[in-house]
């Protein structure tokens, strides 16, 4: 139980475990409330379920019950070849190899505390698949549509997704990937699609109201956690921690215009997200090339806990580091949209400002992300980027989430200059501004190099990987096809991110750490708050939701151990 008591102008609170953020910081709270201990969730903003919220929602966690239910081959030790190959030396051995000793359990303890079903998205490959260890059909796992309806009048509180269906249809990233080929493969576009529609469209009929990807698992843990009865406050600040003795003992936060003193008897978790919208500290961390509002993790991430935390003497890592994610370039005044498949998908390619491929297109995208910042830290910066397609790749496939095939580009980008269209490559590349003989030079090359099905300059469609976004029916490689009759279109792109993944110093506990290694007793950190545990690898599809789960769950167990006042 909570208690609180009003002291003048202040409000006192007392439980035995606070978690600021109401992303996975959720899946402490749970922890914590399955093992007998209260606990409150605090998050800034008035919406709950920050970037998980608006993620694809999708978790990788190796070995977990959803994939030996499924028949999963995968093993312990398949999944740690694995990430000692991919991670290094790049992070602290201790804390990958505690995520997969507590995975299963905490996918467990997710199926206790809350009424969501999980499935494997089998198909969707580890992101370095050819790596020892890693796993071609996947370790990737997602939440089934959710009822949100079950959330009552809270649900005006949950966080909106990224991608909002014309009609509500709940589309998991298992349907995306089909349903984006829906002129290709329609035997199994559009029984997917048919169901998500009877199921969106009928749930509204009879009370329901069907959620997927992060807003599925969002709404889950909300869900659970207002049925534990465990406090969730929106509109509530972190301002600083409080100590005793080299012990972090609560907060202070600001709620309504009132200050509030929360003691944490059991310790304070520390979940709200990266510094994704502040910019000094990504100019001066990662690169002044980076542009204003160009992330899509939730506005509130703005490194708070972060800076709490150094001030009471904690330590960072990999703050260079982030979820990088390629996007359409956004209209003025608007949010950008992510770039998924379309890289992928044969009929297209991308190039730089200088008119020439400079990346595999397809390849995962926090890795396409650090190639960008590994030219520039060269000496070679990549300052426009221009994804080049041909009018069947418009007929074929879906683009930024709201261009269906054959939808004609909309005139607004062009009017903002960021999409061209002509019926010959020297016209697109002077529209462009894209030096002409460099672009045709490299197009001419781009279409010998498809036509044979094979690209020896980045070695696009070589990994499993790379075709579970491409087109099957394409032959000999699903992802690349020549560029031979007009029109041809160029669309700018940008570096975004999903998050900044470098922050609090943590060790295998969750417990944060000072510079000299030794814990700050009572204070942990999860999440995005915490510095990635694969250092500046992203292993599989959600990776960063599934180590924040995790870590959650280890968290809380260990702040159960921990003797207070309880």
């Amino acid at each position: 139980m909570t208690t609180q008591t009003p002291v003048g102008t202040e409000l006192h609170e007392t439980v035995d475990l606070l978690v600021v953020g109401s992303g996975t910081g959720m899946a402490a709270a749970l922890a914590a409330s399955e093992l007998g201990m209260s606990s409150l969730i605090i998050e800034k903003t008035h919406q709950v379920g920050g970037s998980t919220a608006r993620s694809g929602g999708a978790f990788w966690i190796p070995v977990n019950p959803i994939l030996r239910r499924s028949g999963s081959p995968d093993s312990l030790e398949e999944a740690r070849r694995y990430l000692a190959t991919v991670v290094g030396d790049q992070a602290p051995a201790d804390r990958w190899q505690s995520f997969l000793e507590h995975g299963s359990a905490t996918v467990d303890m997710l199926s206790r505390t809350t009424s969501m079903k999980f499935e494997w998205a089998e198909g969707y490959s580890d992101y370095h698949p050819e790596e020892p260890g890693g796993s071609v059909a996947g370790r990737t796992c997602e939440c089934r549509p959710f009822n949100a309806s079950v959330l009552g009048r809270h649900r005006k509180a949950l966080r909106p997704g990224v991608l909002n269906p014309p009609i509500p249809m709940p589309i998991t990233g298992a349907d995306y990937r089909w349903i984006n080929l829906l002129s290709r493969v329609p035997r199994k576009a559009i029984p997917r699609m048919m169901k998500r529609i009877f199921q969106g469209i009928g749930g509204l009929l009879v009370g329901r109201r069907y959620l997927a990807a992060g807003q599925a698992l969002a709404a889950g843990m909300y869900a659970g956690a207002l049925r534990a009865g465990i406090p969730v406050w929106t509109d509530t600040t972190l301002v600083r921690l409080t100590m005793d003795n080299a012990r972090v003992t609560g907060a202070v936060l600001t709620r309504g215009g009132s200050t509030v003193k929360v003691v944490a008897r059991r310790g304070v978790v520390l979940a709200a997200g990266g510094f994704d919208h502040r910019m000094d500290w990504r100019w001066k961390f990662q690169s002044e090339s980076l542009g204003e509002e160009l992330s899509l993790g939730a506005e509130g991430n703005t490194g708070d806990a972060i800076q709490a935390a150094q001030e009471v003497g904690a330590d960072t890592a990999l703050m260079d580091q982030a979820w990088w994610f390629p996007a359409f370039a956004p209209l003025p005044d608007a949010k950008p949209q992510m770039m998924l498949s379309e890289r992928s998908l044969p009929g297209s390619l991308i190039v730089d400002q200088t008119g020439t491929r400079f990346v595999n297109e397809a390849s995962d995208y926090m890795s396409f992300g650090q190639r960008v910042l590994e030219r520039e830290r060269a000496g070679e910066p990549i300052e426009e980027m221009w994804l080049v397609f041909d009018q069947q790749y418009r007929n074929n496939y879906l683009m930024a989430g709201e261009l269906f095939p054959r939808m004609p580009i909309p005139r607004a980008w062009y009017d903002a200059g960021i999409a061209h269209r002509s019926d010959d490559f020297t016209e697109l590349a002077a529209k462009a501004g894209l030096p002409v003989g460099a672009f045709t030079a490299t197009m001419m090359r781009f279409n010998q190099m498809a036509a044979a099905g094979h690209d020896p300059d980045f070695n696009r469609g070589q990994s499993a990987y790379d075709w579970y976004y491409g087109d099957p029916t394409i032959t000999p490689n699903p992802n690349l096809r020549p560029l031979t009759r007009g029109p041809f279109y160029a669309v700018k792109a940008v570096l975004s991110d999903l998050g900044t993944c470098g922050g609090l110093r943590a060790d295998a506990r969750a417990r944060v750490l000072r510079e000299d290694g030794a814990a700050i007793d009572g204070l942990y950190a999860i999440g995005n708050t915490a510095a990635n545990a694969f250092g500046t690898s992203y292993p599989g599809a959600g990776a960063t939701i599934g180590q924040g789960l995790v870590f959650g769950y280890i968290a809380a167990h260990d702040a159960a151990e921990r003797r207070g006042s309880a």
